[in-house]
């Protein structure tokens, strides 16, 4: 591998202009793809398998003309205090705001009348009106959604309280100077480690052209393959933070292999060999997290784990051909200005921190584990959830419509559950509905039921069945369950099936789904990873103590995901202005990204000791070098990965709120706590042993020279390269 990457570099680096040239066609081809077929976004969530999503298919295909796929929208109107809705007046603006939502769109199908659908409260203050939408969510224009806001407030002005909520709605735009914050850090950071601007801009220029190519594919190829809206996000929040430090490492190696005097064409191609290896073997773990979680079953997790995979692959292109390339350009600027070192250098901090870990491993592995036991402990008391109007910020107009209607038809009312009966037989099917309605009005949480509502054929009904009990409370849940029981009895007793689904259904099938795949998927994960730095660091015991390392990170970040999301601890410090439980598909989503970022750090800081103890350091001193060479640029990585992942705390999308808290947390605890500390010390402990590897393993492994042995005694082909003189202040002590 080394030997490989080393050819690379040197001719990216000899022929600079074509590989820029190269990726220059790239970029246009791709944002010529994505300008000319790229598709809406998809903001739907699937459960292939589950009981709701049965429930859910059979109704799109029973009952065609309820257009499960068009928009929707829920406005809820009530009147001024001390006011009932259907006094004369009031009653005349609420008709006028909604003959004005009609007339908004030509997109609008049907606007109910809440007088007579009885949709109105029994104290006669509030009223709600359903609207449908001849098109999908992802199919309305601004000027839709800009008309039914004028509607909405014409009715206020009319003085009544008019919200709304629904995917009709226009989604909030995001704000992207936090991200923008992350970014302008990460570039502070790589200033303060190169010392150099030339040094510094190189990887935040790479990683933005990898994050450009990345994201006009997945723009290019959202509608085809109907990638969730969130893929783009957790790519990009990958994208920029692995470009970045996978650049860096590649910098920060080659500045040192000039400083042990090589030229600059072969010091970028060792650089390529030794640093590129580590790169390319972190970011082949990172990629193996982000596609296994497709064992999953979940389109959406698919989507998101297949597109960050993504671009990863092409952070690790641009950063082994592109970096080169780029540092043929830059000359001695990547190199900044000499300092006069004195005569006696006081140790640095990272030299007096393995010093000390070095001192006391057995103390100070244990106080680390203790450490990251504590923060984890929220973690016992984790309650899953798929997001609704009620985990919104209190200031939108889909929580304050949430809100009145909680307040108006009760708690149980924004989360109605949706039971289905059909039978071949229309006789059977009608008999099933009534005997089913019947039990489940003798239920105890439930508030109401409504009558059963036949498809034209007359095979398959509809009951409607709304809880006494909020939406994601346990009294709701338990009520599932019960009518559940009551499904499976019907059919044991009649053959009829049924069915239940809704936000708590969903949440439940969602929630067994995970618990059923997590196993299997942390085992092909983690044993493909294992295997990979097996033959990497041509070791047992250092893959095996990495992944328990990276179980720690990640049970510590998801204590601190309950203590601020699901507690509000720190709440008002990241801007969260709604507390509930955690979305159901971060600890999965989680546990694939934090492992793959876990490698990250363990190869390319456990790449340096190794390197060290193959070149002849006992195991002890091999630690004590391998650290004092790369614990600078790592802490330097880690920074900015953390920067780039906080950035993404400012987002209005829940989802990638916890993601980019969750993952900034994660790294913090991994690079700093696990492998900073964890590693050297129990490294310490197993001293030789943790290098060894049974004999008939050795041989039957190939030999990937990733630490770079081959390169040592390697002679460069070409004469040297004189690089031409600059004038720049960083140049003239040179």
């Amino acid at each position: 591998m080394a030997t490989f990457l080393h050819k690379i570099g040197g001719a990216a680096f000899k022929r600079r202009w074509l590989v820029v040239l190269l990726w220059a066609l790239v970029l246009g081809a791709v944002g010529i793809g994505a300008s000319a077929g790229s598709g809406p976004a998809s903001s739907s969530i699937t459960l292939p398998g589950t009981e709701a999503q049965r429930a859910f298919d059979l109704l799109g295909e029973k009952f065609p003309a309820a257009n499960a796929e068009g928009a929707t929208a829920r406005v809820v109107l009530r009147a001024p205090d001390g006011e009932k809705i259907t006094a004369s007046g009031n009653k005349a603006a609420l008709e006028a705001t909604l003959a004005g939502i009609k007339d908004s769109s030509a997109r609008v199908g049907q606007v109910s009348d809440p007088f007579a659908a009885k949709a109105v409260s029994a104290d006669g203050t509030t009223a709600y009106a359903q609207v449908t939408y001849t098109a999908s969510d992802s199919d309305l224009t601004d000027g839709d959604h800009t008309g039914l806001d004028k509607a909405l407030e014409s009715g206020r002005d009319q003085g009544l309280t008019v919200e709304a909520s629904g995917s009709a709605l226009a989604a909030p735009e995001e704000s992207h100077t936090a991200e923008a914050i992350g970014f302008a850090l990460a570039a502070v950071i790589l200033l303060l480690t190169f010392g150099s601007l030339v040094a510094a801009g190189l990887p935040l220029l790479t990683a933005l052209l990898g994050v450009g190519v990345s994201m006009a594919a997945i723009t290019a190829l959202s509608g085809p393959l109907d990638l969730n809206s969130n893929a783009s996000a957790l790519a990009t929040m990958l994208g920029i933070a692995v470009g970045i430090d996978y650049a860096l490492f590649i910098v920060s190696r080659y500045r040192s292999e000039r400083a042990d005097g090589h030229d600059a064409r072969e010091a970028a191609a060792r650089a390529n060999g030794t640093a590129g290896s580590a790169v390319v073997f972190a970011g082949l773990t990172v990629v193996i997290a982000l596609a296994g979680l497709a064992v999953v079953n979940l389109p959406i997790l698919t989507a998101m784990g297949l597109a960050a995979a993504g671009a990863v692959v092409v952070a690790v292109l641009v950063a082994t051909t592109l970096v080169p390339a780029l540092l043929g350009f830059a000359g001695e600027r990547v190199r900044g200005r000499k300092r006069q070192k004195p005569a006696s250098v006081k140790p640095g901090l990272g030299q007096r921190w393995i010093s000390h870990v070095l001192r006391k491993p057995a103390q100070m592995l244990l106080l680390a584990v203790v450490a990251l036991g504590v923060v984890a402990l929220p973690a016992t008391q984790l309650e899953l959830g798929l997001p609704d109007d009620g985990s919104k910020a209190a200031s939108s107009t889909q929580r304050k419509a949430y809100d009145m209607l909680s307040e108006s038809f009760g708690p149980g009312f924004n989360g109605p559950l949706t039971v289905t009966v059909d039978d071949r037989d229309p006789a059977a099917a009608r008999s099933g509905a009534e005997k089913l309605g019947t039990s489940l009005a003798d239920l105890r949480d439930v508030a109401a039921v409504t009558p059963a509502v036949f498809n034209e054929s007359g095979d398959t009904a509809i009951i409607t069945v709304v809880p006494r009990s909020a939406p994601g409370s346990d009294a709701t849940k338990n009520l599932v369950a019960d009518i559940r029981g009551l499904t499976g009895e019907l059919r044991s007793d009649t053959g009829t099936r049924s069915l239940v689904t809704g936000t708590t259904a969903l949440n439940i099938d969602i929630s067994d789904k995970f618990s059923a795949a997590i196993v299997p998927y942390l085992a092909l994960v983690v044993g493909l990873a294992v295997l990979v730095l097996i033959l990497v660091f041509r070791s047992i015991l250092v893959p095996v103590k990495a992944a328990l390392g990276f179980l720690l990170s990640v049970l510590a970040s998801l204590g601190a995901l309950v203590a601020v999301f699901q507690w509000g601890w720190l709440k008002d410090l990241i801007g969260l202005e709604q507390t509930g439980p955690v979305m159901s598909l971060m600890p999965v989503l989680m546990v694939g990204i934090v492992f793959g970022l876990a490698m990250d750090y363990q190869v390319f800081l456990v790449t340096r000791m190794r390197e060290a103890y193959v070149h002849g350091a006992d195991a002890r001193t091999a630690i004590e070098v391998g650290f004092r060479q790369s614990s600078t640029v790592v802490t330097a990585a880690a920074l900015i990965m953390i920067s780039v992942f906080a950035g993404f705390v400012g987002s209005q999308e829940a989802m990638i709120k916890s993601l980019g808290f969750g993952l900034a947390v994660a790294v913090a605890f991994d690079a700093f706590v696990v492998r900073m500390t964890i590693v050297p010390a129990a490294l310490a402990l197993l001293g030789k042993r943790a290098w060894a590897l049974p004999a008939w393993i050795d041989r039957v492994l190939p030999h990937v020279d990733i630490e770079g042995e081959k390169l040592a005694g390697h002679t460069p082909a070409a004469p040297a390269v004189r690089e031409p003189s600059y004038a720049g202040p960083a140049d003239r002590d040179h």
